[in-house]
């Protein structure tokens, strides 16, 4: 069950800005690559589910910030059928992500008061996630629109919260360009768990990448 209702995370994406997101099989090597971000001032981490078994190793994740990480919330992403998000509610899930907009997803997420954000590409599909209850919604993949795209979307909608995944990098000129576009907070991934930090277990580095990410975000929120 979830620890935190959907308004406390929202308020806490809008606040950070960031939403670290990684998938692992090792569960020992996932609750360090979760605790490098915390101790970087993380309060948001979406688990993707990318692998057989991910379910397993993100119940020892939630098990973990729930006795651990106690300002941590927990999410996963890389859903795409109301089953999924379901079981991932009943095993800790404080948010929802899915790579494109379901609404079977959408009505169990309403449901249990969970946090939402569903992969949408036009303006339409955002719109229409709004009227199903989106707090949140994920403009994905953010590499192909661009920060120009949030900007065109809030003109008619300004009301509009928008987490751009995909294509966000620690970059100060990338997230500067998201943010001053308008972006609510911003997916970041491999662009930040690189290939060098998993394998070389460098703890330390991530540490410091999410806690220079935070920093640059703030300028330009």
């Amino acid at each position: 069950m979830a620890r935190f209702n959907r308004i406390q995370v929202a308020q806490t994406m809008a606040s950070t800005g960031l939403v670290p997101l990684f998938y692992n099989s090792d569960v020992e090597l996932s609750k360090k690559l979760l605790k490098a971000c915390y101790d970087g001032g993380a309060r948001l981490l979406e688990f993707t589910n990318r692998g057989d078994f991910a379910h397993e190793v993100f119940r020892e994740l939630s098990i973990y910030c729930n006795a651990e990480l106690p300002e941590m919330i927990l999410g996963v992403g890389s859903i795409t059928d109301a089953a999924s998000a379901s079981h991932y509610m009943s095993i800790g899930a404080n948010f929802i992500v899915t790579p494109v907009f379901r609404e079977d997803v959408a009505l169990v997420c309403n449901r249990r008061k969970v946090l939402w954000s569903p992969g949408c590409g036009s303006i339409s599909e955002i719109a229409k996630a709004e009227e199903m209850g989106c707090e949140i919604v994920k403009l994905f993949p953010g590499g192909i629109y661009g920060p120009g795209m949030i900007k065109a979307i809030k003109a008619p909608q300004p009301w509009t919260n928008i987490m751009p995944t995909g294509g966000v990098s620690m970059d100060e000129d990338n997230l500067k360009g998201w943010f001053q576009a308008g972006a609510t907070c911003v997916g970041m991934g491999s662009k930040l768990f690189t290939k060098d930090i998993v394998e070389d277990k460098n703890f330390s580095q991530l540490t410091e990448n999410v806690r220079t990410a935070l920093e640059i975000i703030q300028k330009y929120k």
